[in-house]
């Protein structure tokens, strides 16, 4: 483990107040408020929510988790009664355009174990939520968020980081401290561990939401008193043990005072032993402080009505111009001008749990027996890019292969493709599909998790529900559902109906929000 204290070198950020701490600031801001407004304030106190996480959009973004983060906070801001922020790791790989924003806030520095490391505060308003972002050289500055052999010494940093600024925030002190993936798992345990006497921190109740309980944070043993500053008393089964290591995600189950999932499915999947990678039992036992709550995504950025990325815009009541984007789709990737032969589309990473190894069993019988396109865009496993590599020079005009991410170019696929394929493995929500929804890009999903959650199998006589759907992990059974999606597509009115279904279907986080605020409101009563 690294024992370097470090400072930090040249910022690109503005710094507003550089010389003074968060403390000086907050008594010059009240020096200038008039009397009365400040007894306005103190007289409507709001619930205030910090959420803790690794990554959040528009910032920094690998995954769903930043989707999740950013969508959830600026939807769960609109409420007024709701004070929420942001907590992240400045990374290096933060835009300009977004680190010019940020006003410096003061510095302290964090225990960790027998080191003391520097942390800078900065934060920005972004959509009526207040971001806060931790600053420190050695273990941000790098390219990407994660991936490095000291992770575990990164985010242990990061989790106490939180914790010691939010001692120093001298007008915020959260109500619910919401915690999100094994990354920020560990600091309910710090919480309970460090804080519990503390007069501002001791009333602080924990959430934990498992966005995918397979990434667990699994490290050494010798994690507990190197960096987290904790002895054998937790390393136990009912604490962090998990075989001859230790799990911050499995910390942040048995220390949080509630537990959430992405999904309904999901947190009833992880309870078993198929999908509940070795933590199924505690999660079982924990069942009752366990709740699924269903992402969604933030209609001002996925919808074709508004994208400015996409060929042309069109909604439910001019779908017809969703085969301008099919034919500017098909010339931007080498495909065949057909507009009536299907396109089915994948934007995926390239990886098992995405029902890869399916795909791989039946893709030259798909091409080889059914009149379809398709083009995929993502990275993963080098052997399922070569694969697709592989099937774009022998099928030319009908195979695109992307090998790398865009998300300018996931929208046009979106927009141009007549179908979305997702066989997951296992998917604890999945956004990709609900995109796709209201991109009237048909999802063919299996039925596990989010997936099962959000997509209904169409009715071809009552011309019901938004997708096609196949139960079990069998790449006969998704060839055959892809060909039935197929005969239907060729009926154009029966087509025009199932994509009027999934465009007027609704997943904003604005449903999800009031299932969050019963969930805040039962911690703080």
């Amino acid at each position: 483990m690294a024992a370097t204290t470090t400072t930090t070198t040249k910022r690109t950020v503005k710094r507003t107040t550089a010389k003074k701490s968060p403390i000086e600031i907050l008594a010059a801001e009240k020096a200038k408020r008039p009397e009365g407004e400040e007894r306005e304030i103190e007289a409507v106190p709001k619930r205030k929510i910090l959420f803790a996480a690794s990554e959040a959009t528009p910032f920094i973004a690998t995954g769903g988790l930043a989707e999740v983060v950013g969508s959830l906070s600026k939807a769960l801001a609109k409420d007024p009664s709701y004070d929420v922020r942001v907590v992240l790791p400045l990374y290096s790989d933060i835009r300009p355009e977004h680190r010019r924003k940020l006003s410096f806030l003061g510095n302290i520095f964090v225990p960790l174990s027998w080191r003391n490391q520097y942390c800078g505060i900065f934060s920005c308003e972004q959509d009526g939520v207040t971001f806060y972002f931790l600053d420190n050289e050695y273990y941000f500055k790098r390219p990407g968020a994660y991936g490095y052999y000291d992770d575990g010494e990164r985010f242990a940093y990061f989790s106490r980081a939180v914790l010691e600024a939010v001692r120093h925030l001298p007008d915020f002190v959260p109500d619910v401290l919401h915690t999100n993936d094994w990354q920020t798992a560990i600091i309910p345990v710090l919480l309970k561990q460090f804080y519990g006497d503390d007069e501002r921190l001791r009333g602080v109740k924990t959430v934990f939401t498992i966005h995918n309980l397979k990434y667990q944070g699994v490290f050494p043993k010798t994690t507990l008193n190197e960096l987290l500053s904790l002895d054998d008393r937790y390393y136990t089964e009912d604490t962090m043990k998990f075989y001859d290591a230790i799990s911050f995600m499995k910390a942040g189950i048995n220390f949080s005072d509630a537990i959430t999932t992405v999904s309904k499915t999901y947190a009833q999947e992880i309870q078993y032993e198929f999908y509940g990678e070795g933590l199924h039992g505690l999660l079982a036992q924990k069942k009752d402080r366990l709740t699924g709550i269903l992402n969604g995504i933030d209609y001002s950025v996925y919808s074709p009505g508004v994208d400015p990325d996409i060929y042309c815009k069109y909604s439910v009541r001019t779908m017809d111009k969703k085969k301008i984007n099919k034919q500017r789709l098909q010339e931007e990737l080498g495909l065949e001008q057909h507009a009536d032969l299907p396109l089915l589309s994948m934007i995926t990473r390239l990886e098992k749990q995405k029902g890869l190894d399916l795909v791989a069993n039946i893709f030259e019988e798909m091409l080889n027996t059914t009149d379809i396109q398709f083009a995929v865009l993502g990275t993963g496993n080098p052997g399922y890019e070569d694969m697709f590599r592989y099937f774009s020079n022998k099928y030319p005009g009908r195979v695109s292969a992307s090998i790398t991410f865009s998300n300018v170019l996931a929208k046009k696929i979106y927009a141009g493709s007549d179908m979305f394929l997702m066989p997951s493995l296992f998917e604890p929500c999945g956004l990709s599909q609900l995109i796709a929804l209201k991109y009237g890009c048909i999802p063919i999903v299996r039925e596990t998790g989010g997936l099962a959650d959000t997509v209904t199998a169409f009715d071809e006589f009552r011309l019901t529900g938004n997708g096609f759907s196949f139960k079990n992990y069998n790449a006969g059974e998704m060839l055959n559902i892809i060909r039935y999606a197929v005969s239907i597509y060729q009926q154009s009115g029966v087509w025009m109906r199932i994509m009027m279904n999934a465009m007027k279907s609704n997943f904003s986080f604005q449903n999800s929000v009031s299932e969050y605020i019963e969930l805040y409101q039962s911690l703080t009563a």
